[in-house]
C-alpha cells in the first residue's frame, strides 16, 4: 500500500487541493491496496486557504512515514524552509514519488531536484519560472510530465490527468478507467495546453466532437479519415485543419493512439491472442499492432500484458 503525504502551506489552492483529495484520499474500499493518505503541514495544524477558509491538517517533522508526496500548489515566490526542502530530498532519494500540481512545480524545482530534467507549469507561470529555474528544461505544450518519480501538471485540470497517469502506473488501466469513470473524466487526454489557452466554449454539441465520439465506439469498423471528415460534415482539408488546431496531433495520429489504448484495456483485461486483440482494437494485424507499441510505448504487446495483465 502506497502511503501518501498531500501538502498544504499558506493560500493553499483549494481546486488543486480537491484534485489531489479526491485522487488519492477518497476511500475506494472496492479496490485493497489502495493509498492510505493523510493531509500535512510542516508547522502550524491550521492553514489558512484561498478565500480565507480555515484548514486543519497533521502537522509533521518528517515525511519518512511517506511513500509519495503531492504538492497541490506553490506561493511562486515564497522560499520554502530548508527542513522541507531536505524531507522532499530525502523521500525521492529513497525511492519515493514527488508530484506536483499547477505552481507546486516551483516547490519541486527549488528542491533541486529537477535541475537538468524536464518541467512544466501552468502556462501562466512559464516565465517566472524560466527566470528562477535556468538550469530546469520548461516544456510548454504538454498537459504533465511523469518521469524518474517526479511529475508536474501543467495547470488545475491537469492534476486530474497527472493523478490518472500515476494511478494507471501503479494499479493498472481498469482500475484507472473505474476511477476515471467516478470522476466523470478521459482515463487519458491528448494533447497540451494550447488548446485550453484563450479557447471558448461550444454553446452546443458540435459535428466534429460528436464525430471524435463515435469513432472511440466504432475503432473496429475500418474507420478511415475520409470518413471522420464526411460525418462531421467537414471537407477532408478542412476537417485536417480543424482537427490539428483542436487537438494538437493529426486524425491519424489521434487514431491511433485510441487503438492503443483499447488494446492496452484488452491485453490487461483479457487473454485474447495479439491477434485478436490487434483486431478488435482497429489494426490490421498483430504486425501493425506491434509497430506502434514499439513506436509509442518503447515495449510490445506482450510486455506490457506481463506488466499490467490482471485477467483471471
Amino acid at each position: 500500500m502506497t502511503r501518501v503525504a498531500i501538502l498544504i502551506y499558506p493560500d493553499t489552492a483549494l481546486f488543486e487541493l480537491g484534485c489531489a483529495v479526491e485522487l488519492f484520499a477518497l476511500p475506494r474500499p472496492e479496490y485493497p491496496d489502495w493509498y492510505e493518505t493523510d493531509v500535512v503541514c510542516f508547522g502550524e495544524q491550521a492553514v489558512r486557504a484561498t478565500g480565507n477558509i480555515m484548514l486543519q491538517a497533521k502537522p509533521v517533522a518528517s515525511l519518512t512515514d511517506y511513500d509519495m508526496l503531492v504538492i497541490p500548489g506553490w506561493p511562486l515566490h515564497m522560499q520554502p524552509a530548508p527542513d522541507l526542502i531536505d524531507e522532499i530530498q530525502a523521500l525521492h532519494g529513497r525511492g519515493g514519488t514527488v508530484v506536483s500540481f499547477c505552481s507546486g512545480a516551483f516547490l519541486l524545482a527549488a528542491s533541486g531536484l529537477l535541475d537538468g530534467q524536464s518541467a512544466t507549469t501552468h502556462w501562466r507561470y512559464a516565465d517566472v519560472f524560466r527566470d528562477q529555474y535556468p538550469d530546469i528544461h520548461y516544456v510548454d505544450d504538454v498537459l504533465y510530465l511523469f518521469h524518474n518519480r517526479l511529475g508536474c501538471a501543467a495547470g488545475s485540470s491537469a492534476a486530474l490527468d497527472l493523478g490518472m497517469a500515476i494511478i494507471r502506473q501503479q494499479h493498472g488501466y481498469r482500475v484507472a478507467n473505474q476511477v476515471a469513470r467516478r470522476l466523470v473524466m478521459a482515463a487519458h487526454r491528448s494533447g497540451g495546453q494550447s488548446q485550453f489557452v484563450e479557447a471558448p466554449v461550444a454553446r452546443t454539441s458540435n459535428h466534429f466532437a460528436d464525430t471524435l465520439d463515435w469513432a472511440i465506439s466504432n475503432l473496429t469498423t475500418g474507420l478511415t479519415i475520409d470518413a471522420l471528415a464526411k460525418r462531421a460534415n467537414m471537407s477532408r482539408r478542412n476537417f485536417d485543419r480543424k482537427f490539428r488546431a483542436s487537438m494538437n496531433i493529426s486524425a491519424n495520429e489521434w487514431l491511433v493512439l485510441q487503438k492503443l489504448e483499447l488494446a492496452k484495456q484488452l491485453l490487461e483485461s483479457t487473454q485474447l491472442p495479439i491477434e485478436r486483440v490487434a483486431s478488435r482494437a482497429g489494426f490490421e494485424n498483430a504486425i501493425t499492432l506491434r509497430h506502434h507499441f514499439r513506436k509509442h510505448l518503447q515495449s510490445s504487446p506482450s510486455r506490457f500484458r506481463t506488466q499490467f495483465g490482471r485477467a483471471q
